[in-house]
């Protein structure tokens, strides 16, 4: 019966501490609506006295910049430096050559196929782009693993 009653004393104490503290934080709020300004008093100017304001971590976050996106602006995919002129899912992508947006949004290569022209090519044996893209075979050459050579 002893313990108990020492651990109701030292709850009883901690919840009279959390009151106070919160009565302190409560006296720092300022009413903008209510308040005096003309009978305000004017902070010294001395070096050696500082004033600390305490704000809630909710106002002190920063706001976060929201990300602009294609869908949303088209002409962001036109801009210097952006990646291709087209917009596929939020992203700004080159459908003549890129691989998961080969021709149209979504059309993805094979594992083998590279986009050349909108076109999903094999390198390794296509005629026109033998190697990669736009390497075309003279007349007479087939393209084998990647590589013009000599119709056997």
């Amino acid at each position: 019966m002893m313990n108990h009653s020492k651990f109701i004393k030292i709850a009883m104490l901690l919840a009279l501490v959390f009151m106070i503290q919160a009565t302190k934080e409560e006296s720092l709020i300022i009413d903008d609506e209510n308040l005096d300004t003309e009978n305000m008093e004017t902070p010294t100017s001395e070096p050696d006295q500082q004033v600390f304001l305490r704000t809630s971590r909710f106002l002190a976050q920063k706001p976060q910049a929201t990300k602009i996106t294609c869908d949303k602006n088209p002409r962001l995919c036109r801009a210097k430096g952006s990646p291709g002129p087209d917009c596929c899912k939020k992203k700004c992508v080159n459908v003549m050559s890129d691989n998961m947006n080969c021709g149209l949004c979504g059309k993805k290569c094979k594992y083998s196929e590279i986009c050349c022209k909108g076109k999903c090519v094999n390198p390794r044996s296509d005629k026109k782009h033998c190697g990669s893209c736009g390497n075309k075979c003279t007349k007479g050459n087939v393209c084998m693993h990647g590589m013009c050579s000599y119709a056997t």
